[in-house]
């Protein structure tokens, strides 16, 4: 199956990418997602409500939400700020190691890691701290530590045996309403620059109309449209800040047909203006 974000991640021989998020950040409020890599999350500040899959999670200041490959994952800030950090574990494979089969496991969502990782003491929450606090360092010695704590909290995992086998968890790519879900996702994104109705998006998925509405609504809380005009907004964000396209261009480039429209749509998602935006 083609997955939903394809983004390269770090450079080759590192690849994380790490996200300090704030309301100003275009992916603050997180559209439902989902991608190959694993995915970190720490809350700094407030209060986050995350769903994985059909998993919800209210995740305080101190948590950590670990979320697995394939994993659609959608969540809602409440004066948040929180860290990710999304990265491919082919980064751990050595060929001599025994250790290689668990992380394709993992991959493959053949293993499924626990979740939810409450605020406390212990070495699981010592092991995950560790991770963010060394990749938002700048410290010379950095990929060596990185790599080292990835041991340590995979290690752990094994060791206490914190994940469940895919066969007998709720939340694996093979759930229909799941795999439903993720070719909607799919066509919206795909598409998110060409018009786009219910019609359209039916004949694509084969669903009725009135069938992806409901559905839509009850598995993500937005309609197909409220999605869609909010990706095209995360993506203009990201041209407003990566290109010298006038916001016209940018608006009708993301989809959008009306440029009063776009700034409305803009101001009532991010707080201000493109303008506004594009120069802080």
């Amino acid at each position: 199956m083609a997955y939903n974000e394809i983004e390269k991640r770090g450079t080759d021989d590192f690849p994380f990418s790490f996200y300090h998020l704030d309301e100003t950040h275009p992916r603050y409020e997180m559209s439902a997602h989902w991608h190959s890599e694993i995915e970190l999350m720490r809350v700094i500040e407030g209060e986050f409500q995350i769903s994985l899959n059909q998993n919800t999670y209210t995740v305080k200041k101190g948590d950590i939400i670990f979320i697995n490959p394939e994993t659609i994952h959608q969540g809602t800030a409440k004066e948040c700020i929180y860290e990710c950090i999304v990265f491919h574990a082919d980064f751990l494979y050595f060929e001599a190691f025994d250790h290689n089969s668990f992380i394709r496991n993992v991959l493959d969502s053949e293993c499924v890691i626990k979740e939810f990782f409450p605020c406390g003491p212990g070495e699981i929450n010592s092991s995950l701290n560790k991770i963010f606090d060394t990749l938002s360092s700048n410290e010379k010695s950095k990929k060596f530590r990185i790599i080292s704590e990835f041991y340590s909290f995979f290690a752990l995992i094994t060791e206490l045996e914190l994940y469940s086998h895919g066969i007998e968890n709720n939340t694996i790519s093979g759930d229909k309403k799941i795999n439903t879900l993720k070719t909607i996702l799919s066509y919206l994104r795909e598409n998110y620059d060409k018009p786009v109705s219910l019609e359209s998006l039916s004949k694509a998925v084969n669903k009725s109309p009135k069938y992806i509405g409901c559905f839509f609504k009850s598995m993500t809380g937005k309609t197909p449209i409220e999605y869609l005009n909010e990706y095209r907004i995360e993506k203009a964000c990201h041209k407003l800040h990566r290109t010298d396209m006038s916001v016209t261009e940018i608006a009708f480039s993301c989809g959008f047909s009306d440029l009063s429209y776009f700034i409305k749509s803009f101001k009532n998602k991010m707080g201000m203006s493109p303008g506004k935006y594009r120069n802080m």
